[in-house]
C-alpha cells in the first residue's frame, strides 16, 4: 500500500496504537514484531477492542478490509510518521544527549507551552518506535513539536533525524553512557553528533551551550548556531547562584528558583530558557514555567520519608551522571548523609573499571555511609567500613529491615533496571 493511501486511513482514526492493552476506540493499530512477540497475532484482538484498522505484514492475518497489508509494519510506521510530519509544516525541535534528556524536554515543553500549543515526546518514548509515535500524536493544533531522541548504537540518531526531519536541535551533554554500544566516550560524541551533522547539512539551527567545549567544537562548522550560557553575550545569559538543595539561577538579571535538585540541572534549565528566549516567549512566562515545573518519575526529586529526606534520582545512571550526582551531594550542607548506589548498565567491557572508579571516588570523598547494590558493585574492591556492598536488592532489603535509618539525608541513584525506588518502601 502506498503511503498516501495509508494516510487517508490514518486521518479517519483517533490515534495510533501498538499495544492491545492500550487500545483506544477507532485507533490505527500497528502490529509490530519483536524478538519475543508477533503483533500480527493480536490484530484481531485489537479490532475487537475498538481499533478501526490494523496494519499487518503477514498475509494470513489480513482477512478483510479492516486489515491493511504492508511489507514491513515498523518501516511503514516510520514512513507514515515522516509523511505526516511533512503535512503539518510545523517547526520540530529535536534533542538528545547522555544525561538529562527527558528533564530538559519537559522543561522546554513547559516553557514553550506558555506561548504555543506544543506536542512533546511522552515519557521516554525516544527510539525508532517512540519517535514515530510522537510525530503521529501531533495534529493541526500543534504549533511546535518537541522530539526526544535516544540511542545506544551508532547511526540511530541519524535514522531518527531522517524520520523527524528536525528544524532545530540540541545536545544536552556528552557522557559515559551506553559504552557497550558506543565503545568509548569518543564513540558517544560521534554518535550523538549525528544530530549536529543533520542540522548542519540542512542549514538548520543548533542551540549550543558555550560553557561546554565539546558542543562548541562539534558545531564550529555549523552555519546557524544560537549560543547561550555564562560566557555568551548573545542569547540568554545565565549564572548559577546556588543549589542548596534546589537550583537557583540568575537569568538576565532576574533570580529564578527552580524545584530541581542538583547542580547538574542548571544546564538543563539553561537549555529551556535559551529555547524559550529564541522563540520569543515572554521573560516572565519563562520564569514562571521554570519555577512551576515539578520533577516526577524519580528524576532529581526531593522526597520526605518519615524523618528522612531523600534525593531520588533513580530513573537511570551512567558514570558521568553518577559522579555529577555525588559531586552535588558532597556540596550539600547537611548532616547524617548517606548514599545508595545501584549498578550502572550497558557499560560493556568498561563496567568493572567504571564501577571501581565510583568506589574510588567515595573513598577519597567520604559522603557518610555508602550502600552499593548490584553484581558489578559487589565485585569492586573496598577499603573502608563506610562502604557496604550488597550483591542483590534482597540482600540490601534484609539489612535495612534490621537497621534503623532516621533523620538522614539520602541520595538514591542507579540504573533503571535496579529499581532503587523500592528503598522508599523499606524506609
Amino acid at each position: 500500500m502506498i503511503i498516501e493511501t495509508l494516510y487517508t486511513h490514518f486521518l479517519k482514526c483517533t490515534t495510533v496504537c501498538t499495544d492491545t492493552r492500550k487500545i483506544e476506540k477507532d485507533c490505527l493499530f500497528f502490529a509490530l514484531r519483536g524478538d519475543k512477540f508477533n503483533g500480527n497475532k493480536f490484530a484481531g484482538q485489537a479490532l475487537e477492542s475498538g481499533a478501526k484498522y490494523c496494519v499487518v505484514d503477514e498475509k494470513e492475518y489480513a482477512v478483510d478490509a479492516r486489515y491493511i497489508l504492508v511489507e514491513d509494519v515498523l518501516d511503514t510506521l516510520q514512513h507514515l510518521a515522516t509523511y505526516h510530519r511533512a503535512q503539518l509544516k510545523i517547526p520540530i525541535l529535536a534533542l538528545t544527549g547522555s544525561n538529562g534528556k527527558t528533564t530538559t524536554k519537559e522543561l522546554i515543553h513547559a516553557v514553550l507551552s506558555k506561548k504555543y500549543t506544543t506536542t512533546a515526546t511522552q515519557g521516554n518514548l525516544n527510539n525508532h518506535i517512540g519517535v514515530p509515535l510522537t510525530l503521529l500524536q501531533m495534529n493541526e493544533r500543534t504549533e511546535i513539536g518537541i522530539v526526544e531522541m535516544g540511542a545506544n548504537h551508532p547511526k540511530e540518531i541519524e535514522l531518527l533525524c531522517s524520520i523527524a526531519l528536525p528544524d532545530y536541535g540540541l545536545i544536552t551533554n556528552f557522557g559515559k553512557a551506553h559504552l557497550e554500544g558506543f565503545g568509548s566516550l569518543d564513540g558517544v560524541i560521534k554518535a550523538k553528533s549525528e544530530l549536529y551533522d543533520y542540522l548542519t547539512k540542512h542549514q538548520k539551527i543548533i542551540f549550543v551551550n558555550d560553557n561546554d567545549p565539546i558542543q562548541v567544537k562539534q558545531t564550529l562548522n555549523s552555519p546557524k548556531v544560537f549560543k547561550f550560557g555564562m560566557l555568551t553575550s548573545t542569547g540568554a545569559t545565565l549564572e548559577l547562584i546556588k543549589s542548596q538543595p534546589y537550583v537557583t539561577l540568575n537569568y538576565n538579571g532576574t533570580e529564578v528558583k527552580s524545584q530541581l535538585a542538583g547542580t547538574y540541572n542548571f544546564n538543563n534549565i539553561a537549555v529551556a530558557i535559551a529555547v524559550g528566549s529564541y522563540f520569543e516567549v515572554n521573560h516572565e512566562a519563562i520564569i514562571n514555567a521554570i519555577e512551576q515545573y515539578t520533577p516526577t518519575s524519580n528524576r532529581s526529586q526531593i522526597l520526605h520519608k518519615k524523618s528522612n529526606t531523600v534525593i531520588m534520582d533513580a530513573y537511570n545512571a551512567n558514570p558521568t551522571s553518577m559522579l555529577a550526582a555525588l559531586e552535588n551531594f558532597k556540596q550539600l550542607l547537611q548532616e547524617n548523609k548517606m548514599v545508595f548506589l545501584g549498578d550502572m548498565f550497558e557499560l560493556g567491557q568498561t563496567a568493572e573499571s567504571e564501577h571501581q572508579g565510583i568506589v574510588d571516588y567515595l573513598e577519597t570523598h567520604p559522603l557518610g555511609q555508602a550502600y552499593l547494590i548490584g553484581k558489578n558493585f559487589y565485585k569492586t574492591e573496598v577499603n573502608t567500613d563506610a562502604i557496604l556492598k550488597f550483591e542483590t536488592f534482597e540482600d540490601l532489603k534484609a539489612y535495612l529491615r534490621r537497621t534503623k535509618i532516621e533523620n538522614a539525608f539520602l541520595l538514591i541513584k542507579g540504573s533503571r533496571g535496579m529499581a532503587l525506588e523500592r528503598i522508599l518502601e523499606i524506609l
